[in-house]
């Protein structure tokens, strides 16, 4: 669905960086040097970005 607020693990807020990391990473950045770029610095955050897929498209016409 929508990426999360906040890591599941540390509760560190990794929401407000998706929209900079999708498109960098889109853009054909390596996805180790945006999240570098952006300050996300804890594996358990890296995670939650780089495992969400967004399925918010697929999903919304069955609700």
């Amino acid at each position: 669905m929508m990426v999360p607020v906040r890591c599941f693990t540390c509760g560190n807020v990794v929401g407000e960086h998706w929209e900079a990391f999708e498109s960098r990473v889109d853009e054909g950045e390596d996805p180790s040097d945006v999240l570098d770029d952006l300050g996300v610095d804890r594996h358990c955050c890296r995670r939650m970005l780089v495992s969400h897929t967004d399925l918010v498209d697929i999903v919304a016409p069955y609700q």
